[in-house]
């Protein structure tokens, strides 16, 4: 793949040129010149696009796409187009398909599924098998195939001996373990968060108790067992606290959080959108501050979209019945930046790859060509018509947005 992009300003804090507006020519996927003016005397493909801006592409450490099994909600190839399209050029795949992706096969058909694709695709395998939480998955044998993680989506582990032992024998091998932090007794049948609006709304609440008592927990476990543990889409100020004692002891945990969960309250619940019901619950603005803040301060690590398309037949229904989920990657960029400058946009968009092993690549000569282009200055309203994903479940809709993804370069390809 040649290319010459023209006329873009770099927004990358590891680049000779960051906050310059440059030409970038690239050749066979490598940047071979940066500079102010590159003249094209072998008529390479031209990338001209209004107040283009680039940074080094943006990962999502949690996103759901059904296939095998949930083809009807999202494929893979549709998928990966609406990553490259909203800007992600990596991306950490959850198990939640049927079958449960929990062994080196499963691992190797879905990643075979973006081999000719510009983004980077990696599985992440079911912690226990099938995610039942009753056996430990074939973790070793899924790693050596590529397994980056291993997680049983939005399901906890009940037994902590069973996640203690997964600590134990992923350490063995610098296995990542997630536990999804709800302490499911705690939080019962309940489907929002649990506090005066779900008695207003007379919905069962899911209270901040349930999250934090699990975290507690899953320290104490990942203390003892001297493990690597990954804390997914934490959503209280209370989480913020624990996980940032839990660093000052030095011990190895990382925890994200979904982008829908800094950017609205249980508020949004009173016309019962379940668009909104997400899982953890939307908390309160209490709740948002401190979850600004410990992204502020690096206690917690990365922001995610926890991308989760949902089909109409189990979204379109009664709140108590209609499945948790909104897919995000569409309006990632300009959800951020209703809150975020462009540079710290970027900064969180780009954390996260190397707790997964994936490599970055600064854009300087001599590396990959590996980033993704955008206008951080476009203003408009979040409508159906941004949507790419077969599914159109987003929280986001309606919603007045700051900055649209252009595309990515990545893996020898341009995607735009």
């Amino acid at each position: 793949m040649n290319a010459l992009i023209k006329s873009a300003t770099v927004v990358d804090s590891k680049s000779d040129f960051h906050n310059q507006n440059v030409d970038i020519l690239i050749e066979n996927g490598i940047i071979t010149k940066i500079s102010k003016r590159i003249s094209n005397p072998k008529n390479y493909q031209e990338i001209k696009l209004d107040n283009l801006h680039v940074s080094q592409g943006w990962f999502d450490s949690s996103v759901s796409f059904g296939e095998p099994g949930f083809e009807e909600r999202e494929t893979i190839a549709n998928g990966l187009n609406t990553a490259a399209k909203s800007g992600f050029t990596s991306l950490a795949l959850n198990a939640n398909t049927n079958p449960v992706i929990d062994s080196n096969s499963d691992i190797t058909f879905v990643t075979s599924k973006s081999n000719d694709h510009a983004v980077n695709l990696k599985a992440i395998g079911a912690l226990t098998k099938a995610s039942e939480s009753i056996d430990l998955a074939e973790l070793f044998d899924m790693k050596n195939t590529g397994a980056v993680a291993f997680y049983d989506y939005q399901k906890p582990i009940t037994n902590p001996n069973l996640l203690k032992i997964a600590l134990q024998y992923a350490n063995s091998f610098d296995g990542l373990v997630f536990s999804f932090p709800q302490e499911s007794m705690i939080s019962g049948s309940g489907v929002m968060n649990e506090n005066i609006n779900s008695t207003k709304l007379g919905l069962k609440g899911n209270p901040a108790l349930a999250e934090e008592l699990q975290i507690v927990r899953d320290l104490f476990l990942l203390e003892y067992t001297e493990g690597k543990l990954h804390i997914p889409t934490i959503s209280t100020s209370k989480s913020v606290e624990l996980i940032r004692e839990a660093k000052a002891k030095k011990l190895d945990v990382t925890c994200s959080v979904a982008i829908h969960n800094i950017c609205f309250t249980d508020d949004k619940l009173q016309d019962f959108d379940t668009n909104f019901k997400v899982l953890p619950p939307l908390r309160t603005q209490n709740d948002i501050d401190a979850l600004i803040e410990g992204l502020r301060d690096g206690t917690i690590d990365m922001v995610t979209t926890d991308h989760n398309p949902i089909d109409i037949e189990n979204k379109k229904v009664e709140f108590d019945h209609a499945s948790y989920g909104t897919i995000g990657l569409e309006s990632a960029f300009g959800a951020l930046q209703n809150i975020y400058t462009t540079k710290k946009t970027v900064a969180l968009l780009t954390k996260g790859k190397s707790r997964f092993g994936i490599e970055e690549y600064a854009i300087n000569e001599g590396q990959k060509a590996n980033f993704s282009l955008f206008n951080p200055d476009a203003k408009y309203t979040f409508s159906e018509n941004d949507i790419h994903s077969k599914s159109k479940n987003s929280c986001f809709l309606g919603s007045e947005l700051k900055g649209k993804a252009y595309g990515i370069i990545a893996n020898n390809k341009i995607e735009l």
